[in-house]
């Protein structure tokens, strides 16, 4: 099997809701936002490394972040690396993917995972991707994996399941609901979170695409039909300017009828904005998420505070707020009012350009 299954790192984002660390030369995937000692992607990488061959990898990115790509992951050569003229949401990052593999291996299963996400136990999960690409081989389905929620999560997307087998087949997804009915879903119990990892077989795939998305799979097929011709970089470009932007959600796995959900439970998180790291980072008795140097705090409760290497900061009075120092931006505000920040690099933007962006 292993021979025939790849991963598809989706890396091309540029993390605006960690803004000030995460930039546009500089996204969050290539950070280490965690202090593990290792950025997203790379850590992305080694939780596949044992089910997937280096070979078998491909990264989808945007073109300026291609050497950032392959210094994170010196295993892949430069032809593992997609890079999209310009980003047009998951479903065309996946139908690129796709759609190139399949000139390689019509036969390949297919995982497709975000490069940023936050894994725990990363055995149990690997177990629960085994299971998904043996349910995919021997079943046309497009599989995704859920997570059982733990509180009424309003930045997660939701998954209903049809009974409680580890493997269900999906009623319907729920995009980002608004508290109340998060608090439904959690004291329902047929709800789990939509992780946004899928895994299928290329041929379960572009079938889908063929049947929900038509126009992405003319355009997609004369990228396949391209593969390996001087005609390739020319088909691509005219996919990703002709094709609408949508996500895969909304252009395929809410239509299709074939669509399952492993359930699991397996210390999961996007890691999507500065409250998510607040939540998973270690923390002082008072409850602060700081360096583990050079930050001196006084009357400071439930913050979190970001610092370059070798800076120091001395924060007092501060409680339930986020101060993220760079070299040329400070940002500090509430943690209740991170929704703002892409408010504040609109403003930046505007009166002062993109340097700081």
């Amino acid at each position: 099997m292993t021979n025939s299954t790849y991963c598809v790192i989706m890396a091309g984002g540029v993390g605006t809701r960690f803004w000030p660390r995460s930039r546009q030369h500089m996204p969050k995937q290539f950070l280490d936002i965690l202090g593990t000692g290792k950025s997203f992607i790379r850590q992305t990488y080694e939780r596949f490394a044992k089910t997937v061959p280096a070979e078998n990898f491909l990264v989808i990115t945007n073109h300026k972040y291609k050497s950032l790509v392959l210094e994170h992951l010196p295993e892949l050569d430069e032809r593992q690396i997609l890079c999209e003229p310009t980003g047009r949401n998951t479903a065309p990052c996946i139908a690129y993917a796709a759609y190139t593999l399949a000139a390689k291996d019509p036969d390949a299963r297919m995982i497709v995972t975000p490069a940023d996400h936050l894994i725990l136990n990363e055995e149990d999960f690997r177990v629960i991707v085994g299971e998904c690409l043996d349910f995919a081989e021997k079943h046309d389905a497009l599989m995704t994996i859920g997570i059982t929620p733990t509180r009424p999560d309003t930045g997660y997307g939701y998954i209903q399941i049809s009974d409680t087998n580890p493997i269900s087949k999906v009623k319907c997804f729920t995009e980002k609901p608004n508290l109340e009915l998060a608090q439904t879903f959690l004291q329902c119990g047929e709800f789990l979170w939509n992780s946004g990892i899928f895994i299928w077989k290329i041929r379960s795939i572009i079938k889908a695409f063929a049947k929900y998305l038509p126009e992405h799979h003319v355009l997609f097929n004369a990228v396949r039909q391209a593969v390996g011709t001087e005609t390739e970089q020319q088909a691509i470009e005219i996919a990703f300017a002709e094709c609408h932007a949508i996500s895969i959600d909304f252009g395929v796995m809410e239509k299709a009828d074939n669509v399952y959900v492993r359930r699991g439970e397996f210390g999961w998180s996007d890691i999507g904005t500065w409250g998510s790291v607040y939540q998973h980072s270690r923390k002082d008795r008072y409850a602060n998420a700081v360096p583990s140097e050079g930050c001196y705090l006084y009357d400071t409760r439930s913050s979190i505070v970001s610092l370059p290497k070798g800076k120091i900061a001395v924060v007092c009075g501060l409680k339930e707020y986020i101060v993220v120092d760079t070299d040329d931006v400070l940002m500090i505000c509430p943690r209740s009012d991170e929704q703002n920040i892409k408010k504040f690099i609109d403003e930046v933007k505007f009166n002062n350009g993109e340097k700081h962006i």
